[in-house]
This record gives C-alpha cells, structure tokens and sequence, in this order.
C-alpha cells in the first residue's frame, strides 16, 4: 500500500478494470441487447467493484479503504451470480461464463488478500500522513531534546 499513490497505482484496481472491460463486452452481443435489465445491473455491479476500491483508496483512512473494500468484494459475487444468469439465458458462452467467473474470483482473491494486509498493518491511511515540513521539524526536535543543551549542531 505505501507504495501507490494512486488507486491507478493498485493491481487490485487494474484487474477489476478487466473485469469491467469483459463485463461491458459480453453486455454489447446482440443475445444481451434486450435484456435491459440484466444489462444494466450487471454493468453496475462491474463498476461498482472499480468504483469501491478507487473511492476506499481516496477516501484516505484506513477503515474507510476496508469498508469500501468490503463493499467491492461482494459486488464481484454480484457479477458472478448475474454472468450465470446471463449464461442460462443463452446470452454467453460457456467458455465465456468460465472466463468471466474465473475474473471474478481472482479480483474477489486480490481484495480478499488487499483486505487481509490492511487489517495487520500498521497503514493509517493517507489522510493521517505528515506533511514533509512537519516530520522534518518533528526530527529536529528530538534531535535537539537528545543532545546537551550546549551542543554546537542546536545552532541552526
């Protein structure tokens, strides 16, 4: 996580755009154009986990990012339940119900195992970080409060 800078930064969030991707092109077949419905709820739940993990990241907090995560999570079930759905009324393929669900699980993985690392990690969130001016002044003070009170380095 200290690494990213962004939530563009997260493969977590690259791969679920994948998913969004595959999503949106399974949903341009002619078999799925009349089924408005199933269209958009299942559009909605792929973006929903893209959105969730960029909306946790930029919320800054710790907590924040998990409960969006959470969020996120469940709705990579939910487009795995409406891609059989999708599947039975004859609007993919086999192959593509398999590769689509297989997506799926492995964002579900990635934010399982994103979730499993924020919650041991000592990671506050971005909103709780110094600025660079403070921890620099934060640095000398200790290094001030540690030397005698005579030292010739306390002079700057």
């Amino acid at each position: 996580m200290s690494s990213a800078k962004s939530f563009e930064d997260l493969f977590v969030w690259q791969k679920s755009r994948e998913l969004v991707k595959l999503i949106y092109s399974y949903t341009r077949k002619l078999e799925f154009s009349r089924d408005f419905g199933l269209i958009d709820q299942i559009r909605r739940a792929a973006v929903s986990v893209m959105s969730n993990i960029a909306e946790g990241f930029e919320r800054g907090g710790k907590e924040e990012i998990l409960y969006f995560l959470y969020i996120a999570k469940a709705s990579c079930g939910e487009v795995r339940a409406q891609l059989y759905v999708a599947f039975d009324q004859g609007y993919i393929s086999a192959q593509e119900l398999k590769d689509g669900v297989e997506l799926a699980k492995y964002v579900s993985a990635l934010i399982f195992k994103f979730i499993g690392g924020l919650k041991v990690s000592k990671y506050k969130g971005l909103k709780f970080k110094k600025p660079v001016d403070e921890k620099q002044k934060e640095i000398k003070e200790l290094i001030r409060s540690a030397l005698p009170k005579d030292h010739p380095s306390l002079n700057y």
